[in-house]
């Protein structure tokens, strides 16, 4: 599950900068991921991690549809087990 969820981070690129510039974040958003379920909260997350990063800031709208991108990695992964 963590594999895939980064995966999908660094393919997001919310900023055009590459997929190799998300290194940290996707790190720090998968490992919010594992203790959220809540797609509200988890863009929360995402919307916090990549401002406090690139001092840009990502529509609200843009982070929920990825957190929910995320949970449904999270989820088939869970019902696989």
């Amino acid at each position: 599950m963590n594999k895939k969820a980064k995966i999908a981070l660094m393919q997001w690129d919310p900023f055009q900068l590459g997929e190799e510039a998300y290194e940290l974040e996707s790190n720090d958003v998968v490992l919010a991921l594992q203790k959220i379920d809540d797609p509200t909260e988890l863009a929360r997350v995402i919307q916090k991690v990549y401002e406090q990063s690139f001092q840009i800031w990502i529509p609200f709208e843009n982070c929920v549809e990825m957190a929910y991108r995320l949970i449904a990695i999270k989820f088939e992964a869970k019902s696989i087990i």
